[in-house]
């Protein structure tokens, strides 16, 4: 069964980057000479996804719009000075893809689980789908992403498929870590364990191809409970938890790239080392 849609989050206030997210959205922070979430748009790209489904606040929903919709201003500026190289830079729209945008206000529900319910819900999606986060790419080979890793593992459209990625010992206890059995398939995750506790040092980042069981779950785990702004986050690992104790199956697919979370400041100062080659 082929993966042809992708729901990408990327609303939030971005907090932890503050005061730069005060105007600008933190998916489209700079990393080398792109915003941050054009990479993992170009992931799904090679991925062969045709849909993706962004999850926008105010912010993100005009900046987003503007990078990958056209600039006529801007355009016949760089035409009447011959700037042919700088015209193909802004040529930014990734063919063959349908941008969908859903609305979210982080001031109401937060937390992951919210993101894929919006976007399940106002479009009607029951099939097999893959999640990301905006913020934190995978950087690797030009011709894979570790969305493509995910499609080409999937094969059953009532398994999930999601990515752990490989950690040093000593980083153990900062994550969520997977435990798995002997044929990769999820038993639990452990957060922030000790390195005794878990079979494996693989972390999660929450990127996965969701099947139309756990899509169900995590709308109704959405909409069952009333969370208030200063209770818990919707976080997707519960929907996970309970996925796997209704008989579920998640396969443990260790990632091709390297992680590159932009979340905070120092994370981000890496990705754009690691992207700009210092």
């Amino acid at each position: 069964m082929e993966i042809k849609k992708a729901i990408i989050a990327t609303a939030g206030y971005g907090t932890r980057r503050l005061p730069i997210t005060k105007t600008i959205e933190k998916n489209m922070l700079p990393l080398g000479n792109r915003p941050v979430i054009d990479y993992v748009v170009q992931e799904c790209v090679l991925a062969g996804i045709t849909d993706i489904y962004l999850v926008v606040n105010d912010i993100a929903t005009s900046q987003i719009k503007a990078y990958y919709e056209a600039a006529p201003e801007l355009e016949q500026y760089l035409s009447d000075r011959n700037a042919t190289e700088k015209l193909a830079k802004i040529n930014t729209a990734p063919k063959n893809i349908n941008f969908h945008y859903v609305q979210q206000d982080v001031n109401d529900r937060y937390g992951t689980s919210i993101p894929v319910t919006l976007a399940a819900e106002q479009y009607n999606i029951n099939e097999p789908i893959v999640f990301c986060n905006g913020d934190d790419p995978f950087w690797g080979a030009k011709d894979n992403s570790d969305v493509k890793t995910l499609v080409d593992a999937f094969r059953d459209p009532d398994e999930t498929v999601i990515i752990g990625y490989r950690v040093d010992e000593k980083d153990v206890p900062r994550y969520g870590m997977f435990r798995k059995d002997a044929n990769d398939m999820l038993v639990s995750i452990i957060e922030k364990p000790s390195i005794e506790q878990v079979d494996s040092n693989l972390v999660n980042v929450n990127r996965l191809i969701l099947s139309p069981k756990l899509l169900k779950i995590i709308i109704n785990y959405a909409n069952s409970h009333n969370f208030g702004p200063k209770d818990q986050e919707y976080i997707i690992t519960d929907p996970y938890s309970e996925y796997l104790k209704q008989g579920g199956k998640m396969r443990v697919v260790p990632s091709t790239g390297q992680w590159l979370d932009c979340g905070s400041l120092e994370g981000w100062l890496h990705a754009n080392n690691v992207v700009c080659g210092v």
